[in-house]
């Protein structure tokens, strides 16, 4: 299961933010967002972003 702060950050991925910008909004730090971003991917088995939102959407965790 993939934490609140994964799914916030996959949310903003979903948006189309960058690393940075996600940390920006988030006020944490880019290796933050980094490590997150490399949980989110091996919690879902996604190899890349577009793997991670095509998991996102079968899974009903974002909504486009």
């Amino acid at each position: 299961d993939l934490t609140k702060r994964e799914l916030e950050i996959l949310k903003y991925i979903a948006l189309g933010l960058s690393s940075v910008e996600i940390a920006e909004k988030l006020f944490i730090s880019l290796r933050t967002v980094t490590s997150h971003r490399s949980n989110i991917n091996m919690k879902t088995g996604a190899k890349n972003t577009a793997g991670l939102l095509s998991y996102a959407i079968k899974h009903k965790l974002i909504v486009m």
